[in-house]
This record gives structure tokens, C-alpha cells and sequence, in this order.
């Protein structure tokens, strides 16, 4: 390496002799150049070694690579004119009798930085600039949608890996001032709109779209005319994601298959980090219900923020297994509790928190399932209500700073007895928040992406069996969220929280089960037709469309743009305390009973009531048509 830029010195010297005399040399140039030649080269080394250039690869040419070879070269010149300077004043030393010409180490300068910077670049101009017309082979030609910093970073990848398995032929933008610039070296060919013009005009085998760039109605039409010649689309993950996932090398191993979720697309939550670390650091969580869904990825988030222990509360051995030796795997030295336990076994949560002596409280533990609990009622009532009353009880005794209780849309004018049961606990958690010395928060959210038993696994698991795909009502629809986004917002909202709020997180809009299911299917590589569609009808307790506050209720947008509080109704303790002295009666009786008496004492609760669009009832008792506003009528649609 050093001889190499010895050599290059040289050569630099020589040429830039030859350009100052026009390249028709002379005795007198000749002179100049043999009488400076080994002390201009040895400076010139001196100064490159002490930089560390000679530790440099060739073929790995950055900007800032560059950037630091202009300054070491930048430093040679002003070595070289230092020395001249010093010889004029002292005369002349053994050596250095010739002087310098000043345009000669101009050129000199010049021609250093074009020679080394150009060998150190050669074999990655070779790579990106010829390889696409010499390399044969498993080649892929690829299509990205979005010139971000995303697709740059993978467009770059792409071109510079040294087994090519991509060739990029273009970017797709629908920033108008993009449109024919290069970005990469690669051109802005159009916008997403585009894309079926351009599929006709050049072969593309993939169409790689960052996460989050486009919207719904977009990414269906792009995987429609994908499909139509023949192309595969994949998705690059966000920044925010591959940041997440402790790098941000968009390498073509990150890409993977269009998920349900990108057809979603929610936007990402972007976190009052400040906050939240003041709250978790150096604090004692307590999750209830780890092993869950929800649960599970609130102890994910919560240890990125470094809390003195995690005590994870789970009563399912296999999922409490399961999440333990996930956190584990990255909780970067955390001190962690498994806790196999029953939220309903008071002494147990006495002997953890007396244990433990938790600052912060994740209340995740519950009954979930719609259809489930309206045979079982007397277990929704059990967990939902007193367990989360008992826990409420026992934090507050253990002076627990903040308890957060997660909550549904389904507490929102009942149809079920999971919704009735989730409205209770909301009520009392409420109530208890008002005398308290701990903060106590509920939180409102719809359907999440994915989570146990949701529709999402059933869906996938009915297509690999060649379906049919089983929906409820071609008219059904709900509100959706993934479930890193979910917990990040609850995570948010115990940040906010002061006691006594219920926050409701941006569901966005609604989502049709029926397009879910055929978004789900045309995913898989199948069609409508083949795997095929049956609608079986709606369950008990079940609504056609789901409601996230009541007409009795109104929103109030927090400092988070992704959170907002319910207000308008208030619960006196007293009352709540009597509502559960007469569910004390309630576990032992048969689900009719059950239901009827919910029905009786929760006046919002409609069991059997079916919630058609604009909050109409269909099906419902006595005509009870008022309370319901969905969020599409809430926003005027």
C-alpha cells in the first residue's frame, strides 16, 4: 500500500512538471524536477503515514473518505510550501537547493488527489457503473418505489454488493421536482402512477416499495399491475425499523414478502422518548398479562428504556415460558421476575408486590374473546371485573406510581359480554382514579394486527388449508393497529397520564373484513375464485361496525398526535361498588342468567344488539337506537 502511493507521488510530481511546461520538457524542467523529486515524495509520505491513509482500502471510496484524502493532501502542499518558506530564510540546505514552483504545487495537489482518489475508486466505479452490462448469472432487475433515504441506502447496497443478486433500473416518486433527477446514480423514472407504463416498457422482476410509503388504494392497484407482467413485489423496511432492529443496513437480506400491514399502512409512531425514559429508568414495571400479545410487547418497549426490573405476571405456563426467553435474548442485562400467577389469587399479587415494590403498572391480564366469553360470561365477569379491581386495590395499598389498564372499543355501548365486562373494569378504574394517591389510566384501542386469535392467524391458516375464507357479514368492519404500534402508544399515554383519563389512540379509519380477507389472499399468490369467500353470520355479541366513544362522550386531542382523551363521562366509586356487589352473585349462575342480569344493571349494555353503519341498532331491544357513534360519523364522513 505505502509503495503504491510512492509510486503515485512520483508520478504526480513528474506530471505536474509536464503540464507546467506543456508538456515539452527541457534541460532547466528536468533540473527542477530531479533537484525536489525525494524530498517532495518523502514529505508527501510522511504526512499520508501519519494520517492513516495508507490504511485504506482501495474500492472503498466514500464522500468522507474523500474528504479526508483532500485534507491530507491539502496538508502535504502546505508542508512542502512551509519547507520552501524555511529554506528561503535560513539558505540554502543540503537537498533543498532547488526551490519550488508555486503552479507546479498547485498541479501537484491536483494531480495527487485525481490519482490516488481515482485508483482508490476504480473497482467501485467498475462494480456500479459496468457491472450491469458484464454480469450474467441469478441477476434480478428491480424497481424501487420511493426515493427516500431508505431506498437510497438499499439502492446503493444493492449496487455496491459484491455478489450482485439485484440490478436497479429505476426509482418511482411522486415528488414532482424528483421526477428525471438521479438519485444513486439511478434514475427517478416517473411517479407511483407510473408504474404500469413502465412495467410495459422494460423487463422488472421485483418491485421493492418502502414500508409505509404509499397508501392502501396505491399498494393494491401497484400489486395489481405487478401481477399483471409477471413481477413480485417486496417491502423494505422503514428507517425507523431497521433502526429498531440495531442497524440500519437496508442490505438486500432485509426485504421481505408485502404483509396484511403495509396495505394498512399506519404511520409510524414516533415516541416522547424524554418522557418516557424519565418514567421507566431505573424503575421497577410490573406487566400483568406478559405472555400475551399486548403484554408481551409492552415488556419489549419497556426495555429499551433500561427499567431496575421487569416483573412479568403471566398465568399460562407455556407463553410466560415463551416471552421469557425472548426477553431474555435482548434485555441487555435487565434484571427480570417470571411470575406464573393468577391476577385473581390476592395473596400471590400481595407477596409480588410486597416483593417488588413496583413504580409502574402494565394492567394487560384478561379474558378476550368475543364468542368465548358469551358462553362463558361468568369467567369474563371474574377476570375482567374483580380481577382488575383487585389488582387496582392492591397497587394503590403498595403506593404504585401509575397503573395503566388496557381497555377495547367494545367497552363502547356493549354488544357482548367481553365489551360489558371491559366497560365495568373502565368504570371502576375510573372512579377509584378520583381519591387515589396513584395514578391510575385506562386505555382505549380496537382489533390489533396479528394478535393471538385475531382474525389475521385465522385468515392465514384457512388459505394454506385451501380455504374457504370464513367472514362474518360482508358489511363488518373494524378498527385496526399492529401491535408494536399499540403497545408504543399505551407505553405514550402512561407518560402522559395524571389519573383518571381514558385515552383513545388513532385507530385511523375502518377496515372492511371482507377486503382483509382478499387482501390476505391475493398476498398468498392465490385468487378469489380459487380459494373463495363464506360468510357465515354474525355471531352473539358481535357488531357490524365497532365504536370507539359514546355519544355521552367527546375527544380531546393530547400533546401526542396519536392520542387523544375520552371525556364527558364520570363514575362515582360508590356507584361502581355497588354495580359489583351485585355481579358477586353472578359466577355461579347459567350465561342466560348471567347476561340478562348484565343487562339489567349496565344500562349501555345491548346484548345480541347488532351495531349497523352510523351507529344504528339492528336487532337490538326495544328499539334502543341512541349512544352509538362510530368514528366514521364522528369525522363527518
Amino acid at each position: 500500500m505505502a509503495a503504491t502511493h510512492v509510486v503515485l507521488f512520483l508520478v504526480a510530481w513528474f506530471v505536474s512538471f509536464c503540464i507546467r511546461w506543456d508538456f515539452q520538457p527541457d534541460a532547466r524542467m528536468l533540473g527542477m524536477f530531479r533537484g525536489t523529486v525525494v524530498w517532495v515524495v518523502v514529505v508527501k509520505t510522511l504526512v499520508f503515514l501519519l494520517h492513516g491513509q495508507f490504511r485504506w482500502l482501495f474500492g472503498r471510496l466514500s464522500f468522507a473518505d474523500l474528504g479526508r484524502l483532500a485534507f491530507t493532501t491539502t496538508l502535504a502542499t502546505l508542508a512542502l510550501v512551509a519547507i520552501d518558506v524555511f529554506r528561503d530564510s535560513v539558505g540554502d540546505l543540503p537537498g533543498l537547493r532547488q526551490r519550488l514552483s508555486r503552479s507546479v504545487l498547485v498541479i501537484d495537489w491536483a494531480a495527487t488527489l485525481f490519482l490516488i482518489g481515482g485508483l482508490r475508486a476504480l473497482p467501485r466505479t467498475i462494480r456500479e457503473v459496468f457491472r450491469p452490462w458484464i454480469t450474467t448469472g441469478d441477476v434480478r432487475s428491480a424497481l424501487i418505489v420511493g426515493a427516500t433515504e431508505t431506498g437510497e441506502l438499499l439502492a446503493r447496497n444493492l449496487v455496491a454488493n459484491q455478489s450482485p443478486s439485484y440490478i436497479v433500473v429505476g426509482f418511482l416518486d411522486d415528488n414532482a421536482l424528483l421526477r428525471g433527477s438521479r438519485i444513486a446514480g439511478i434514475r427517478v423514472l416517473g411517479g407511483v402512477g407510473d408504474a404500469l407504463t413502465v412495467l410495459r416498457q422494460r423487463p422488472v422482476d421485483e418491485i421493492l416499495v418502502t414500508a409505509g410509503e404509499i397508501s392502501r388504494p396505491v399498494f393494491r392497484r401497484l400489486l395489481s399491475d405487478a401481477a399483471e407482467f409477471g413481477a413480485s413485489v417486496k417491502v423494505i423496511p422503514s428507517m425507523g425499523e431497521l433502526l429498531a432492529a440495531d442497524g440500519a443496513d437496508a442490505s438486500p437480506s432485509v426485504l421481505r414478502p408485502v404483509e396484511i400491514r403495509d396495505l394498512l399502512r399506519r404511520e409510524p409512531v414516533v415516541l416522547d422518548d424524554s418522557a418516557i425514559e424519565g418514567m421507566v429508568r431505573d424503575r421497577v414495571v410490573l406487566v400483568t398479562g406478559g405472555g400475551g400479545s399486548i403484554g408481551s410487547e409492552i415488556c419489549r418497549q419497556i426495555l429499551r428504556y433500561r427499567p431496575r426490573r421487569l416483573v412479568v405476571v403471566e398465568r399460562a405456563e407455556n407463553a410466560l415460558f415463551d416471552i421469557g426467553n425472548d426477553l431474555q435474548s435482548r434485555g441487555a442485562g435487565v434484571p427480570m421476575e417470571l411470575a406464573l400467577a393468577d391476577i385473581l389469587d390476592e395473596s400471590r399479587m400481595r407477596c409480588l408486590f410486597e416483593t417488588h415494590r413496583p413504580d409502574l403498572v402494565f394492567h394487560a391480564a384478561a379474558h378476550k374473546h368475543v364468542s368465548m366469553l358469551e358462553n362463558n360470561p361468568a369467567e369474563a365477569i371474574t377476570n375482567n371485573c374483580f380481577g382488575t379491581r383487585l389488582l387496582a386495590r392492591v397497587a394503590e395499598e403498595y403506593a404504585v406510581g401509575r397503573f395503566v389498564a388496557i381497555s377495547t372499543d367494545k367497552a363502547v355501548n356493549p354488544a357482548s359480554v367481553m365489551g360489558c365486562s371491559k366497560l365495568i373494569a373502565e368504570r371502576f378504574v375510573q372512579a377509584f382514579a378520583a381519591t387515589a394517591r396513584t395514578k391510575f389510566v385506562v386505555v382505549r384501542f380496537g382489533n390489533v394486527l396479528g394478535s393471538n386469535g385475531s382474525v389475521v392467524p385465522k385468515f392465514r391458516e384457512q388459505i394454506l388449508r385451501g380455504g374457504p375464507v370464513t367472514v362474518t357479514h360482508p358489511d363488518v368492519e373494524r378498527f385496526f393497529m399492529t401491535i408494536s404500534e399499540a403497545s408504543q402508544l399505551v407505553i405514550q399515554a402512561a407518560a402522559l397520564g395524571r389519573g383518571g383519563e381514558i385515552f383513545l389512540l388513532d385507530m385511523g379509519a375502518a377496515v372492511k373484513i371482507v377486503d382483509l380477507a382478499r387482501d390476505m389472499i391475493s398476498l398468498s399468490g392465490s385468487d378469489e375464485e380459487e380459494i373463495g369467500i363464506e360468510y357465515t353470520g354474525l355471531k352473539r355479541g358481535e357488531k357490524l361496525t365497532e365504536e370507539l366513544f359514546s355519544a355521552e362522550e367527546s375527544r380531546v386531542q393530547t400533546s401526542h398526535p396519536k392520542l387523544c382523551c375520552v371525556v364527558g363521562r364520570t363514575a362515582v366509586l360508590e356507584d361502581v361498588e355497588r354495580l359489583f356487589n351485585q355481579l358477586k352473585t353472578l359466577p355461579g349462575e347459567p350465561p342466560d342468567v348471567i347476561r340478562e342480569c348484565l343487562r339489567r344493571i349496565v344500562p349501555e349494555y345491548r346484548s345480541s344488539a347488532l351495531c349497523g353503519p352510523e351507529g344504528s341498532v339492528v336487532g337490538g331491544r326495544g328499539g334502543d337506537k341512541s349512544g352509538a357513534i362510530t368514528e366514521r360519523s364522528a369525522r363527518g364522513g
